[in-house]
């Protein structure tokens, strides 16, 4: 039969004999999406990057997929209009469920600040397979940082659309993972790390390792409320 998708007529999926419990037997890992969104110098490219490392160290395979990186290449069309972030963030979900398909661990760093997009990416997967990790860190403590100076230069009126200064950052309501940080004791990158690696281990996504820190300093919720 015809299938038409968006804007595309007469196209077919095309199955394959290799399935994803076939790479992730090979894998030894359940392919999914750990997705983290927060305010801009919340520390989400930070823990991403930790994550990969921790996992890579565990002989596991995952992929990170930056925000920044992606409007290199992928999403270079794309402004900061709403329309424009909906849009990164769609290309984005798409990337990530073929990555997790593939049986990969892939970690998606993205401010993504609107529920309704952050949603839409989680529908786009098996129930269980999108992991939303939110890094509630207050405007202030983000503000404070700032290491490219953006909220600086939002703050003067040189940037529009800022998420947090003159554009909304919308708090999930049932992420799998919240970590509150303050401007008190800061975990460690790699705290932040394995309590991600802590909750893999749990759902069945990674095989449990004896003595595994679930990152003292982090505060872990289910199902978090915004």
């Amino acid at each position: 039969p015809t299938t038409t998708v968006g804007k595309s007529t007469n196209i077919f999926w095309q199955e394959c004999m290799v399935k994803k419990q076939d790479r992730e037997a090979m894998l030894r890992q359940k392919g999914c999406v750990v997705w983290i969104t927060g305010l801009s110098a919340s520390g989400k490219s930070t823990l991403a990057c930790a994550l990969d490392h921790a996992l890579l160290s565990r002989g596991k395979l995952s992929y990170v997929l930056d925000g920044d990186n992606l409007r290199h290449g992928l999403n270079n069309n794309l402004g900061f209009s709403a329309e424009d972030r909906a849009e990164n963030i769609r290309r984005v979900g798409e990337v990530a469920k073929l990555f997790a398909d593939a049986g990969l661990i892939c970690i998606a760093s993205f401010i993504s600040p609107y529920r309704k997009d952050r949603d839409s990416c989680r529908q786009l997967l098996p129930a269980g397979d999108f992991i939303e990790v939110y890094l509630k860190v207050p405007l202030s403590v983000c503000e404070k940082r700032d290491p490219k100076g953006l909220y600086k230069l939002a703050r003067a009126g040189k940037i529009k659309g800022f998420t947090g200064i003159d554009d909304p950052y919308e708090e999930p309501h049932n992420c799998e993972i919240v970590m509150e940080i303050d401007d008190g004791a800061v975990p460690t990158p790699s705290e932040m790390a394995d309590t991600v690696i802590s909750f893999l281990e749990q759902e069945g996504y990674l095989p449990a390792k004896q003595n595994s820190n679930n990152g003292s300093g982090v505060h872990t919720n289910i199902d978090c409320e915004g």
